[in-house]
């Protein structure tokens, strides 16, 4: 491969806070690989960055159809950065599908490149046009560069002599290279991946390599392309950083808690999107101890998870909303058993099949009561990709201290999306060291109901430990001793013991933040999970207009911090932006009593910053009237 040429003449290059790039094509176009690999050279560059991934729900929407478009949104810039933007600044459409797909999202004087070469009459036919939209003058409004990348790719890559259609496989990276020299991204992290992913296939690496350099070399001579752009690095505060993906961090964060529990650890997990990845990642980290077991369904996924649990085992399982639906009857056999376990829940647009590749946050009031009888369990939300790593830590120190089951709450937008971590150090991870019972713990007998008095906890006690023989199952068991009873008082006992030491839970977490800078808010913004981004972006940019507004975010939803009623009842109104129809707002009004204002949105996708600053606006002048949970049917009744 050759270096890359030096400037015949040295062009323009504009320095800009942030950009948002969206990229978008067929799902064999590489849309994704090309937008990750954008995103890890951001990443190395130091840029704050926060990314969206967007896959069609089908597996094999015939190509060129509008079904079919596959989409990266990546916002980068010389500040921390929240979200992946409201939309994008650039838009790359490989084919008209992708075009027409994504046009809407993109503002006026946006900036369009296209693969012209795809225009073609079947091609336009097939998604509805009647014209060529390079040609017809509908996009006078917008900075348009019709690149021939796919016949450009071809050229370039024909002296190592593959097929046409193998030769056009290689146009998102011409593709990647244009953008890595539009905004000065380096090339060498993408280069040594592909010599890692095609080390097997010299021809395909070599064809990549020599794509990428093209793509960078026509951005560079071409006369379409008078100006580039630099987004200067953000100031971060030191330390070692790395580009991570919430699933990911989800993986690495209970292996973590497997070293800090001194635990080995065992996924039963079914794959399901979103949640798949987990069991990707953690089968690859064997060296760690990690035992993965890809089960025939989610009832056999976690039934062999509670087994590990039994076992002494950090026992996990992960899925989705239709496996949690599954798996509801053996969590509650967990409650019942009182054993650690770990249940991932990577939410995704419902119900049923729903929207599988979408986001959504709308299992809430399902992970909280969606078993028989009474069957209380923490609940808590990750609110970030990076911040996925240390809600794993936290929801082990839970599982393992109080012996519960423990919802640990992720959804579609932090499963894909990536940000800069942090990449904290050893001695930074809390001391989470299980001790077994070893001994008899009553008159030389061993009762496994026998409570620790701070925390309710029963005695994990490992099977086959001499003199620790007790018995387990879904039948009630009588307090202490664990025989089994249909004692109605002790029923009751143990149902009233049981929600108590979940309740417990509440004194061994911090109370909830308040971001109120001014002190005189009258109007608090309360979210959980993945609209932590979007409601940061917007009440920052509320501040900024003169507005005072506070903010806080909750990551234990049960039990909720101690206090709780007292924040909600320090303002006027509280605002609950959700992406279902309110259902921590119902929760918030059955258990303070509070006005909770819902703002709603189910359609797959994040929040967007302008639609959150509009809605505050609105509650702030009286205007707003949300559709959200309530008397009228617990359906979309007006509140």
């Amino acid at each position: 491969m050759t270096g890359r040429p030096a400037a015949g003449r040295a062009k323009a290059v504009e320095v800009l806070p942030q950009v948002v790039i969206r990229f978008a094509g067929d799902s064999g176009d590489g849309m994704q690989l090309t937008g990750d690999r954008f995103t890890s050279e951001t990443a190395i560059f130091g840029n704050g960055l926060s990314t969206l991934p967007d896959f069609p729900a089908e597996i094999r929407a015939p190509a060129g159809t509008l079904p079919g478009v596959s989409a990266f949104q990546l916002q980068f810039a010389d500040h921390e950065v929240v979200t992946p933007g409201d939309a994008p600044g650039v838009l790359v459409a490989m084919n008209p599908a992708a075009l027409k797909a994504n046009l809407a999202d993109l503002p006026l004087g946006g900036v369009i490149i296209v693969d012209s070469d795809e225009f073609t009459a079947r091609s336009l036919t097939k998604v509805g046009y009647t014209t060529n939209p390079l040609e017809d003058g509908s996009l006078a409004s917008y900075q348009v560069h019709a690149v021939p990348l796919t016949s450009m790719t071809v050229e370039a890559v024909k002296p190592v002599g593959l097929h046409r259609k193998e030769s056009e496989r290689a146009k998102n990276m011409f593709a990647l290279g244009l953008l890595s020299w539009l905004y000065h991204r380096p090339l060498s992290g993408t280069e040594r991946f592909l010599q890692a992913k095609f080390s097997r296939r010299p021809d395909v690496l070599r064809a990549n390599l020599i794509a990428l350099e093209a793509g960078w070399s026509f951005g560079e001579t071409t006369e379409g392309f008078a100006v580039h752009y630099e987004v200067k690095p953000a100031p971060l505060p030191p330390g070692r950083y790395r580009t991570i993906r919430g699933n990911q961090a989800l993986a690495y964060g209970l292996v973590a808690a497997s070293r800090q529990t001194g635990l080995p650890l065992f996924l039963g997990s079914y794959p399901i999107t979103p949640a798949s990845d987990i069991l990707h990642e953690l089968s690859a980290l064997k060296n760690f101890g990690v035992q993965t077991f890809q089960a025939e369904d989610e009832i056999a996924g976690v039934g062999a998870a509670i087994g590990a649990s039994y076992g002494g085992s950090l026992g996990v399982t992960s899925t989705s909303g239709p496996g949690i639906a599954l798996k509801s009857e053996a969590i509650g056999l967990a409650v019942a058993l009182e054993l650690p376990l770990i249940v991932i829940d990577v939410q995704r647009g419902g119900p049923s099949t729903g929207l599988p590749t979408k986001t959504e946050q709308a299992d809430l009031l399902q992970v909280m009561f969606g078993r028989n009888g009474e069957a209380p369990v923490p609940v808590i939300a990750a609110r970030s990709p990076s911040d996925c790593f240390a809600a794993a830590l936290e929801a082990a120190r839970i599982a393992t201290t109080y012996r519960t089951p423990v919802f640990l709450l992720s959804d579609g937008y932090l499963a894909n999306g990536s940000e800069p971590w942090l990449i904290p150090a050893l001695d930074q991870l809390p001391d989470l060291t299980v001790t077994f019972a070893s001994e008899p713990n009553h008159d030389n007998d061993f009762w496994p109901y026998l409570r620790d008095p701070d925390t309710l906890a029963r005695p994990w006690a490992i099977p086959g430990t001499a003199g620790l023989e007790h018995r387990i199952g879904g039948i009630e068991k009588a307090d202490g001793p664990g025989t089994i009873s249909y004692d109605p008082a002790n029923h009751d006992h143990m149902v009233r013991t049981r929600a108590a030491k979940i309740a417990g839970i509440g004194s061994s977490i911090a109370d909830l933040s308040v971001d109120d800078p001014t002190g005189d808010a009258e109007i608090l913004v309360l979210g959980w999970g993945s609209t932590f981004g979007p409601i940061t972006g917007a009440v920052r940019r509320l501040r900024a207009d003169g507005l005072a507004v506070a903010q806080a975010h909750l990551r234990h939803l049960n039990p909720m911090p101690a206090n709780v009623e007292a924040v909600l009842r320090r303002y006027r109104k509280v605002v609950v932006p959700e992406m279902n129809l309110g259902q921590l707002a119902l929760l918030l009004r059955g258990l303070f009593l509070v006005d909770a204002v819902s703002v709603n949105q189910v359609r797959g996708l994040p929040f967007r910053i302008d639609e959150l600053t509009d809605a505050v606006r609105s509650v702030l002048a009286g205007s707003h009237r949300p559709s959200t949970i309530g008397p009228a049917g617990m359906f979309g009744g007006a509140s």
